[in-house]
């Protein structure tokens, strides 16, 4: 993993409360990227975690925060998880951050 400690809250902390309308915790099933051929499994999951957060959020746009993508690929391209835990963050813009979400 990375050597960056806190990333969640730095990211919080760029988003000022009162800019935040909504912020929800989702556990989003991955098990649809398993479906697709072993190299393509990770990019897969990462778009399945997008499509979710758009449809539930109504989001314009959705931004990853790297400890997400670090998790996803953390084994490897061809074994990303079945699921995860998110918190989600949405702004006035509709802009959805997405931030790997604390304990299990």
């Amino acid at each position: 993993m990375s050597n960056k400690e806190g990333t969640a809250e730095e990211v919080e902390e760029k988003i000022p409360k009162e800019e935040i309308v909504e912020d929800r915790i989702y556990i989003v099933p991955l098990r649809d990227a398993w479906r697709t051929p072993r190299r393509r499994r990770a990019p897969r999951a990462i778009r399945i975690l997008k499509e979710f957060i758009t449809r539930h959020m109504k989001a314009d746009s959705v931004k990853i925060d790297n400890s997400i993508n670090e998790v996803i690929w953390s084994r490897g391209i061809e074994k990303p998880p079945r699921k995860i835990r998110v918190r989600a963050i949405k702004d006035r813009e509709g802009v959805v951050t997405l931030l790997l979400a604390e304990g299990k």
